[in-house]
């Protein structure tokens, strides 16, 4: 009994090969479908995430999100994010590794890198509530802030909305000036706005930023298409939010994660009386939404570790499907349960042996 063990090169040969549009596609997919069968189902939410604040030199915060389906598995997603890692050490901000086990018997299944994975099920959880909740015509997107997490929030929105042209910002001039380039295979109109530029004239604006707590909002409030839609992605700490109060105030805020929200999300600005049916319900009873694209609303998106259990499958399945991954024996299975010095028939060396030796 092995590991499955898929790497950074097999992330890339699985979106090479299968295609990224495709995997993408099947994430949205699979994430529609779970969230509207859960809710249907009647399924608690995963547990609310935890972790580790870590201080200077280097801020930032490292957490564990688990998710359970009983009696088949558990997924547990690693994830640390650290807004200085692109220039302090030239890595992602968001770093991470999932890990699925077997709920029967604990046993590791396997192990995948997280840092793609979660790109798109965050891109793809904006496009399941864009879907559900902007003007089905929109054709402008804007983005506060082109970072990692922008490429795939365009991709995935683009997916599920006729979009062409691209309204873009970021405190980073050299972010912003590779923007274009970094999804020039999707085709677009991308332009430099400014963020007043992008409330007025965008249909769909994501904001994803890696803003400070208590450095927001990041998006002014002031007049807007009376059906934008927006996706507030960026908030993953308490304190730390992207949107003025008082345009969320106005608007139908859907969360992700009720609980979680509220928490570290947007709706730390509000009560929970004050927030609107979460993605589940929109997924599970999507006439709930139909009234509501004429109007002002907001994805109160903070990520759920179901999410990374969904896009996790469908990593697995591509992984079946072209032949990647490597299988490990990581974990010591004894050929005696009571024994943990005693190797499984056909090693080359008991591990007793080797003990001994020493």
């Amino acid at each position: 009994m092995k590991t499955l063990l898929i790497t950074q090169d097999d992330m890339h040969r699985i979106i090479r090969e299968a295609g990224r549009s495709e995997i993408l596609n099947r994430i949205i997919s699979r994430i529609t479908e779970g969230l509207r069968d859960g809710y249907r189902e009647g399924l608690a939410l995963s547990p609310l995430r935890d972790g580790f604040e870590r201080p200077s030199p280097a801020p930032g915060i490292t957490e564990w999100m688990p998710h359970r389906v009983a009696g088949e598995s558990i997924t547990i997603k690693t994830v640390s994010y650290s807004p200085g890692n692109p220039a302090l050490f030239g890595l992602p901000t968001i770093l991470g590794t999932i890990t699925r086990f077997d709920d029967t018997t604990g046993r590791l299944v396997a192990v995948a890198d997280g840092v793609l994975p979660t790109a798109l099920r965050t891109g793809a959880a904006s496009a399941v509530a864009s879907r559900a909740l902007a003007d089905p015509g929109s054709r402008v997107l804007g983005l506060i802030g082109t970072g990692a997490q922008a490429v795939t929030q365009l991709h995935a929105l683009s997916l599920v909305l006729p979009l062409d042209t691209v309204l873009a910002w970021d405190t980073d001039p050299a972010h912003l000036a590779s923007f274009a380039e970094r999804v020039a295979f999707l085709g677009m109109d991308v332009r430099t706005a400014t963020p007043e530029e992008i409330r007025r004239d965008a249909d769909v604006i994501s904001t994803v930023t890696s803003v400070g707590v208590g450095q927001g909002p990041v998006l002014p409030d002031g007049p807007t298409r009376e059906h934008l839609h927006i996706n507030a992605v960026g908030s993953d700490l308490i304190g730390k939010t992207e949107l003025p109060r008082s345009l969320l105030l106005r608007a139908l805020v859907c969360p992700d994660h009720p609980e979680q929200t509220l928490r570290e999300g947007e709706s730390q600005q509000l009560t929970a009386a004050q927030q609107g049916p979460e993605l589940r319900r929109l997924c599970a009873e999507p006439e709930t939404a139909l009234a509501a694209r004429s109007r002002l609303t907001v994805f109160d998106s903070t990520g759920i570790a179901y999410l990374d259990h969904l896009a996790l499958d469908v990593f697995l399945e591509a992984a079946a499907e072209l032949g990647a991954g490597t299988a490990i024996a990581l974990e010591h299975y004894p050929s005696d349960a009571l024994d943990p010095y005693s190797a499984q028939a056909g090693s080359d060396i008991e591990l007793r042996e080797l003990v001994d030796a020493r």
